[in-house]
C-alpha cells in the first residue's frame, strides 16, 4: 500500500488494520507527517508539529499490538487538534493568537484526553483564526490556511486547519470547535464531514469562568467519513465533574446509529432561513439536487418556512453582543491566568476584529445583554417548535462558494443582495442559539468544481438523528473520491 492510500483510509479501517497488524502504527504516523512536510507550505494548516513525539507515540502503539495489549478504538491513529478548545499539558496553548505564542498549557482538556486514552496519536496542532472570532482562518501568528481545492480562497473558519489538514490527508481526523458555525463552515469549504454536537454533548472546563461561554462553545469534529465521526463522538462524550453544564451519558451507540435507517423521517428544508440570508442560486441548485438522497433513504423533504419572528439585524445584534461579551470575557481571563493584557498592553498584535469585540464587550451592560438573551429565547422556541413536526431541518452550510481569502468578512453581495454583516454568507450561527446538534456534510460541486455543504440540524439530545441521515446521505451519494491530486 502506497504512503498517499494510507493517508486516505478512513480512521476506522486504519485502526482496524493496525489491530490485525495488516498496518503498523510507525509506518501510518510515518506516511501522515511526509504528508504533512509535503504540503504544509502551501496549506499552512497547523500552529505547532508534534513530529518528533508522534513517531516515538507510535513506536509505543506498535510495541502494545506486538504484546496483545487491550487496544483502543483508535489505536495507532494519527489525529490533529485545533489549537483552541484542545489544551495539551506542557504544549504551546496559543488559541491562534500572537500575545499567547509563548503560553504553555498546564492542562489536557477534557476531549483530547479522551482521544489519547482511545490509542489517538496527536501529530499538530491546526490553525484558527483568533479566539475562533470568524468564519476564515488567518491569524497575525502565523497567516492564513485556504481550501486546498482553491489556495486564493479560504478554508473557512474557525477551524480550517484542522479541515484543510483532513481533506488532503495530513490526518484522518481531527477535532474542531464550534461557536457559530466553526466546525460545519469549514467542513463545506473543504468537503469534509463536520459536527457540532447537542451543546456540552462534549464535556469542556472553561477555566477561570465556567460560565463564560454558553450558548456557543462546543467542541467538535472534522473527518472524512461519517463513520470515523461517529467514533470520535463514542470516545469523547459523557459527563465530568468539572464541566457543570455537561449532558449525562444516555448509552447512544453514534457508530451503531450510523447504520440506522431515516426511512419515515419528515426532513424539513429551508433553502435561506425565510429569506434571511441571500443564497447564490447554484449554491441552491446544488443544494436541491442534493435532497433526493434522502428521498431515496425512505425520508420526506418539504420545503418550509420556519417562521422566524426576528429579522437578520435582530440576529446578528444578539450574537455579536453575546460574542463581544466572550472576547472580553477571555480578555480578563488571560489576565488572571496568565498575565497578559491583550487589550491593555498587545493590542497591534490582535487584529482590529478583535480588539473591538473586546471594546464592545467591556460597555455592554447586563440589562442590554439579557434583552438579547430574550431574542435569542424568541428563535429557540421557534427552532423547537418546528421539531414538533419534523425529524430534521436541513439548509445549504455556506451561502456562497468559499470566498477569497481577501474577503476578511466575506463577499459583499450575493445574488445582487447586499450581504448583511461579517456573519452573512453562512447559514451556522443561528444554530449556535439553539444548542442543537448540527453537521455539514458534502452535497456536490459548483462548476467551478468548489465544494458545496448541506447543513443537517437536528433536536437537541438527537444526535443518534444526525449520524443515521448523514451517514446514509454519504452511502447515496459518496465523497471520498472527490479530494484535490495534491
Amino acid at each position: 500500500m502506497s504512503s498517499t492510500d494510507i493517508c486516505y483510509l478512513p480512521a476506522t479501517e486504519m485502526a482496524s488494520r493496525i489491530r490485525r497488524g495488516d498496518l503498523s502504527p510507525v509506518e501510518v504516523v510515518d506516511a501522515h507527517i511526509e504528508r504533512i512536510e509535503a504540503h504544509e507550505p502551501d496549506l499552512n494548516a497547523f500552529i505547532t508539529l508534534l513530529a518528533e513525539e508522534a513517531r516515538e507515540e507510535a513506536k509505543e502503539a506498535e510495541r502494545a499490538v506486538q504484546t496483545a495489549e487491550d487496544l483502543g478504538p483508535l489505536h495507532g491513529v494519527p489525529i490533529a487538534v485545533k489549537d483552541l478548545l484542545g489544551k495539551m499539558e506542557g504544549l504551546p496553548h496559543t488559541q491562534g493568537a500572537k500575545p499567547l505564542e509563548n503560553v504553555i498549557a498546564d492542562e489536557t482538556s477534557i476531549a483530547v484526553q479522551r482521544l489519547q486514552d482511545a490509542g489517538a496519536i496527536v501529530v499538530g496542532k491546526t490553525n484558527t483564526p483568533e479566539f475562533g472570532h470568524k468564519g476564515q482562518t488567518d491569524n497575525l501568528l502565523i497567516g492564513e490556511t485556504p481550501t486546498p481545492f482553491d489556495l486564493d480562497r479560504t478554508s473557512g473558519g474557525s477551524s480550517g486547519g484542522s479541515a484543510a489538514a483532513v481533506a488532503t490527508g495530513m490526518v484522518p481526523i481531527a477535532t474542531g470547535s464550534d461557536a457559530g458555525g466553526s466546525c460545519r463552515i469549514p467542513a463545506a469549504a473543504c468537503s469534509v464531514f463536520g459536527y457540532c454536537p447537542s451543546f456540552t454533548r462534549v464535556p469542556h472546563v472553561h477555566r477561570p469562568n465556567m460560565f463564560v461561554a454558553p450558548p456557543f462553545y462546543q467542541t467538535g469534529t472534522l473527518s472524512r467519513s461519517v463513520g470515523d465521526a461517529a467514533v470520535m463522538l463514542d470516545v469523547m462524550t459523557g459527563p465530568h465533574p468539572q464541566d457543570p453544564f455537561g449532558l449525562p451519558d444516555d448509552g447512544v451507540d453514534y457508530v451503531a446509529a450510523t447504520q440506522r435507517s431515516i426511512e419515515g423521517l419528515d426532513v424539513a428544508y429551508s433553502p435561506d432561513l425565510d429569506g434571511l440570508f441571500p443564497v447564490d442560486p447554484e449554491i441552491r441548485s446544488v443544494i436541491e439536487d442534493s435532497l433526493g438522497a434522502f428521498e431515496t433513504l425512505g425520508a420526506s423533504v418539504s420545503e418550509v418556512e420556519i417562521g422566524i419572528e426576528l429579522t437578520f439585524d435582530e440576529l446578528w445584534d444578539a450574537f455579536m453582543d453575546h460574542w463581544s461579551v466572550t472576547m472580553a470575557g477571555i480578555n480578563e481571563a488571560t489576565k488572571a491566568q496568565h498575565g497578559i493584557d491583550m487589550y491593555g498592553d498587545h493590542r497591534d498584535d490582535l487584529p482590529d476584529s478583535v480588539v473591538e469585540k473586546i471594546e464592545d464587550g467591556r460597555q455592554l451592560g447586563a440589562l442590554e445583554l439579557g434583552a438579547q438573551q430574550t431574542r435569542i429565547t424568541t428563535f429557540y422556541r421557534t427552532i423547537h417548535t418546528l421539531f414538533e413536526e419534523y425529524d430534521l431541518l436541513v439548509t445549504p452550510t455556506l451561502s456562497i462558494e468559499p470566498p477569497s481569502t481577501e474577503y476578511v468578512s466575506g463577499p459583499p453581495e450575493i445574488d445582487g443582495r447586499e450581504v448583511p454583516g461579517a456573519l452573512g454568507w453562512f447559514l451556522t450561527w443561528p444554530f449556535n442559539f439553539t444548542a442543537t446538534p448540527n453537521a455539514s456534510i458534502p452535497a456536490g460541486f459548483t462548476d467551478d468544481d468548489l465544494p458545496v455543504g448541506l447543513q443537517i440540524v437536528g433536536p437537541r439530545y438527537h444526535d443518534e438523528r444526525v449520524f443515521s441521515a448523514s451517514a446514509g446521505f454519504e452511502r447515496v451519494t459518496p465523497w471520498d473520491h472527490a479530494y484535490p491530486p495534491l
